[in-house]
């Protein structure tokens, strides 16, 4: 038996007592315990140490004034700033109108187009693939406008430039992985970071393909009187932002460039998903920053503000003129029944995306009720629901390259347009 030393009992080498036996576990399990909560309590004040800083936000008697430094007027607030919007209209027409007459064409202009490519992750491929295909059908019309929110926002400058950028626009859709787009953070960036996930990869895809030669070709047709818009959302002021583009391109300074790559990026950004994007502005003489996310926080889809009414802008100034409007929903209109396990993250994925797919359903009621009132034909193109090719993570790139596949067959011989949202 062991010698008692102390007060304290020890044990020999080859024999233990019955109570030492049985603290023994008790013990183990107390240290390994209060290891666990001492590291986590580490890697929570590790992480509570490069806590993601901004500037202060634009304070809200302000926001009317903040604009971009350097590039003032390349946006338009929703659903505020109608004036400025009529004017850039009218100044967008004539333009078209010179460039019409330029070119020695007589007569009137021909139809006016506008496209509007919609939210939607990796069902993009969709409306890539319908691109390329109207073009290998030989329909494609040049767009006077071009809108994208989300996805479509990465699609959209490819669709404004035409046919020649085709190549680009499948790449993009058909040669990447979720590693391009994403990289997963731990499990601790819900309470400590900005984001589940860090979007440098699509910052990096992004930069890869909108480059200066882009954006001066982006430039080139602005000039022509042509537009692209891309729609985010401020945070901080709970409002649609619309970007022009072609106005920021027009400025060809790196600036200009990093501004529209930022803008991309953050229309794309699914809040809580991926980061927003901090862009900087400048309000009475004093630098803030605003917080930019996901398009589709606002609109899944858009064309032009409803308080722009086109029609009665044509009539006053004496323009008679036919108008087409596209609108590509990246995205099923039927319910896409699914078996929803019982489980917090699995009910509130699917609310939330239930909530999605009903918001872009509403915003197509509201387009074509524009339309309607604007005397625009309307055309729209969707996912079909016999489209099931399973999709087992995001960005998956069979789920991709089929849809891509589906939207340019069906563009290639001769899509048939939908001239209503189904059950209006």
């Amino acid at each position: 038996m062991g010698i008692e030393q102390s007060g304290t009992p020890a044990i020999d080498s080859g024999t233990t007592t019955f109570a030492a036996h049985a603290r023994e576990p008790r013990i183990r399990a107390y240290r390994g315990g209060l290891t666990t909560i001492l590291g986590m309590i580490a890697l929570l004040i590790l992480q509570a140490c490069s806590l993601p800083v901004r500037l202060d936000a634009v304070p809200k008697d302000l926001e009317a004034q903040a604009e971009i430094p350097g590039m003032p007027g390349v946006r338009y607030w929703q659903p505020g700033d109608l004036e400025r919007l009529t004017e850039g209209a009218i100044k967008s027409y004539n333009e078209q109108a010179q460039a019409w007459k330029a070119a020695g064409n007589k007569g009137p202009l021909p139809p006016a187009n506008f496209l509007a490519i919609s939210g939607g992750g990796e069902n993009g491929a969709y409306g890539a693939g319908l691109l390329n295909g109207w073009t290998e059908a030989g329909t494609r019309p040049e767009f006077a406008l071009v809108t994208g929110v989300s996805t479509g926002a990465l699609s959209a400058p490819f669709a404004f430039l035409g046919s020649a950028y085709d190549q680009q626009l499948k790449d993009v859709y058909t040669t990447i992985t979720a590693k391009d787009v994403l990289e997963t953070r731990g499990i601790f960036a819900a309470i400590w970071n900005d984001a589940m996930a860090d979007n440098t990869p699509l910052q990096n895809l992004v930069a890869k393909y909108v480059n200066q030669d882009l954006l001066a070709a982006i430039a080139a047709e602005h000039r022509k009187g042509r537009n692209l818009m891309i729609g985010t959302t401020n945070l901080d002021a709970r409002r649609g932002v619309i970007w022009d583009i072609g106005k920021i391109a027009e400025y060809g300074t790196p600036e200009a460039l990093e501004l529209v790559r930022k803008i991309l990026v953050a229309s794309a950004a699914i809040p809580g998903a991926f980061p927003p994007m901090m862009i900087d502005v400048e309000a009475n003489g004093t630098r803030y920053q605003e917080m930019h996310v996901d398009g589709g926080a606002s609109a899944q889809v858009f064309v032009y503000p409803a308080r722009l009414h086109v029609a009665e802008l044509s009539k006053e100034a004496g323009v008679d003129r036919e108008r087409h409007m596209y609108v590509i929903r990246n995205g099923r209109l039927d319910p896409d029944w699914a078996d929803t396990e019982r489980q917090t993250l699995t009910i509130a994925g699917r609310a939330v995306s239930s909530l999605i797919q009903n918001q872009g359903n509403g915003d197509l009621y509201r387009i074509y009720a524009l339309a309607q009132r604007d005397k625009v034909d309307f055309n729209l193109a969707y996912i079909p629901a016999s489209f099931d090719v399973p999709l087992p993570e995001p960005f998956d790139q069979h789920y991709m390259v089929e849809l891509f596949k589906l939207g340019y067959e069906q563009a290639k011989a001769g899509y048939k347009w939908q001239k209503a949202p189904p059950g209006y």
